[in-house]
């Protein structure tokens, strides 16, 4: 039975028809026609499909799309300030931590929600932080190298409006 559901996805209303059992992921991608988030291992463990529900990231994958009605999504589509990319989406392309583009999307998100809840993380705090979401083109130092710009972007930044 298919059903009218509206989400909210980067601050835009998608009046959607959905089955039951449809996922998130399907309903960004297929309905919303938001291609940012993939599809990788459909469990939830590569984190490939990750978004922020309510400011938290989730994997897509394993979340219902009807469930979402009422709470505020962001996709990768989301985190861009117009045309300035977000700096953590700055720093993957300046350290090389983009290989393949499959994981990107839910790296940049995973990485966005832990640097506001550690906005100064060690080396080994990024990589606890990134458990979750996996590659498999790189050896993640250049990730992590892209999460450590992105923080000290960050806390420029914060620093400046203090």
């Amino acid at each position: 039975m298919r059903t009218l559901i509206e989400l909210n996805v980067n601050n835009e209303s998608y009046p959607i028809d959905v089955e039951g059992r449809t996922r998130l992921l399907d309903a960004l991608r297929d309905k919303c026609l938001l291609t940012g988030a993939k599809e990788g291992c459909s469990t939830g463990d590569c984190g490939a499909c990750t978004v922020h529900l309510d400011g938290q990231p989730v994997t897509s994958c394993l979340v219902l799309a009807a469930s979402t009605v009422g709470h505020k999504i962001v996709t990768i589509e989301g985190v861009a300030d117009g045309e300035e990319l977000h700096p953590v989406q700055k720093a993957f392309m300046e350290c090389g931590g983009l290989q393949c583009g499959i994981c990107t999307p839910g790296m940049i998100m995973t990485s966005i929600a832990f640097l506001k809840e550690n906005p100064s993380p060690t080396r080994d705090e990024i990589r606890d932080g990134l458990q979750g979401n996996i590659c498999r083109c790189t050896g993640y130092d250049k990730i992590v190298d892209a999460v450590q710009a992105a923080a000290l972007e960050l806390d420029g930044k914060a620093g400046s409006k203090k």
